[in-house]
């Protein structure tokens, strides 16, 4: 038998990563993002015991999700953009062509500015699909809404964001 330790160890190092994203990309500031990871490890840990370890993903995703709303809340109206959005692309590409890499970030930022500008019920379900890669069952728990509602809510945030885009083209 796994004892509690190794338990917590396997699964936060399964879903660190994948914790942090999710916060940073709702609260938009990293020390926030960090302290929101944090506090949702720590609350892991507590109810460890009380947790399906099968459903530990949707149970830390809808932590995430409910404690980012409530650093929302607190400090609603505003938030900075990330300027690192664009961290993925590779330095051999950036050294290959300066100019595009430019543009590419430029573009990212964009797309960025316009995410952050939709609906926060919108925002949440495009994020935990587009980005952190999770599927419609995941953010139907995650989210607590029926899976129709999130592929409603993901239409209308992908129209929304296409709308948006065809003025900047």
């Amino acid at each position: 038998m796994i004892s509690r330790e190794k338990k917590y160890s396997l699964l936060v190092k399964q879903h660190k990563n994948m914790i942090y994203g999710y916060a940073l990309n709702m609260l938009k500031d990293r020390m926030e993002a960090d302290d929101a990871a944090q506090e949702v490890l720590i609350r892991f840990w507590e109810n460890l015991d009380k947790i399906n370890l099968l459903a530990a993903k949707s149970w830390l995703m809808r932590t995430t999700h409910n404690l980012c709303i409530d650093y929302i809340r607190k400090r609603k109206p505003s938030y900075e953009i990330d300027e690192e959005f664009s961290e993925s692309i590779s330095a051999q590409e950036t050294e290959s062509n300066p100019l595009i890499m430019t543009q590419i970030k430029m573009a990212a930022s964009k797309v960025k500015e316009l995410i952050k500008e939709l609906p926060d019920h919108l925002r949440s379900v495009f994020v935990l699909y587009e980005i952190e890669g999770l599927k419609y069952k995941e953010i139907s728990k995650t989210l607590d809404l029926p899976i129709n509602t999130v592929k409603v809510q993901l239409l209308r945030a992908r129209k929304q964001l296409q709308e948006k885009m065809k003025h900047y083209e």
